[in-house]
């Protein structure tokens, strides 16, 4: 039984909203986050305009209409900064399975997609950083590390003047919120919704940004319909083995060239053809592979999911999200950190929506 938030569409208003520009602060020397210190997410002076979609997770960014994106794809983008979190001390340090990440997901322009988004930066940290502190206490021995998972690329209902169903955060936007992670010791993760583009195309415009130590991928199935050219919102998408291959390929590669400890995939999953070949994915030394189990609903439906798709192809290291809304909205518990410790494997990547 599908119990994602396919069936949920919704609608945004349209509005204007306008940013302002913000200073990096330097990062500090702990070796393991342990809290977090709230700073304001400023971003740089622009208007943007959010437009209402059909999708699961609705938003439309606009900021060039002849390019889609603000920028043009083939804008060659140097490193903004040379930095490296606290959390990773070497090339050779590994997150997994010695710590846990507890992820805040979703987009700083529109509150319908998650925590991230739906609350303002100050008080979504302090939140975040309760929940590290409740996982902490759950589990002292996997000390968890906070972390911002922005959705850079998201799905869209709309073709737009690109034809592929997707909308590219413009690079300040993702900037700044990476600027958020860093100031407050946390890890950050970029997330694709890739909608009809091609995976191979899109993933290698955002080296400017994963070529930094504490910066990961999540890819999103669900939105991956360049085979069916379904909508968005209309279909349940899929990745193969061989476009999870080609990713954790170009990871690895990233590693060596810019000499980076081990990068974390994230793939969301919540169905069985969600992810198809899963036995051919390929391990490599310095990817880590996290298979998310990515449903919504009641206790008993998400330790299904989790059961029917993740526990038999959990292809590396697994991890659980939890909806603030969606998995209560129906008058159901929200899942505690000792109900998901009681999962077989143990998530190690927890992601709050």
């Amino acid at each position: 039984m599908l119990h994602k938030k396919i069936s949920q569409l919704a609608y945004l208003p349209l509005v204007f909203i306008s940013l302002t520009a913000c200073n990096p602060s330097p990062s500090t020397s702990q070796q393991v986050p342990k809290s977090l210190n709230p700073t304001k997410l400023q971003i740089e002076s622009q208007i943007v305009v959010v437009k209402p979609i059909v999708s699961s997770t609705p938003i439309s960014v606009i900021q060039n209409e002849s390019n889609q994106v603000g920028i043009p794809e083939s804008a060659h983008h140097e490193s903004i900064m040379e930095l490296s979190n606290p959390a990773i001390k070497s090339s050779e340090q590994a997150i997994f399975p010695t710590h846990r990440i507890i992820a805040y997901y979703g987009n700083p322009l529109s509150k319908k997609m998650g925590a991230l988004g739906e609350y303002a930066p100050k008080t979504m940290i302090n939140k975040l950083n309760k929940e590290v502190s409740i996982w902490n206490k759950a589990d002292p021995e996997t000390p968890a590390i906070p972390a911002l998972h922005l959705i850079a690329t998201v799905a869209q209902n709309d073709p737009g003047t690109a034809n592929k169903y997707r909308m590219i955060m413009p690079d300040d936007v993702i900037n700044n919120v990476y600027e958020l992670a860093k100031q407050n010791d946390a890890l950050f993760f970029i997330d694709l919704q890739t909608g009809h583009d091609d995976i191979r195309k899109l993933l290698p415009r955002f080296e400017w940004i994963l070529k930094n130590p504490d910066v990961h991928l999540g890819i999103d199935p669900e939105f991956n319909l360049i085979s069916s050219k379904a909508k968005p919102g209309t279909r349940v998408g899929t990745y193969d083995a061989s476009d999870i291959n080609y990713v954790t390929n170009y990871l690895q590669q990233l590693t060596t060239k810019y000499n980076l400890p081990p990068k974390i995939l994230v793939i969301h999953r919540f169905t069985k053809r969600g992810v198809t070949n899963a036995k051919k994915i390929i391990l490599r030394p310095d990817v880590q592979i996290v298979m998310n189990m990515d449903g919504w609903g009641a206790p008993e439906l998400k330790r299904g999911t989790y059961r029917n798709y993740i526990v038999p192809e959990p292809v590396q290291y697994t991890g659980f999200k939890v909806f603030y809304h969606n998995d209560t909205k129906a008058g159901d518990r929200l899942m505690t950190p000792s109900d998901i410790l009681k999962l077989d494997p143990q998530p190690l990547y927890i992601q709050y929506q």
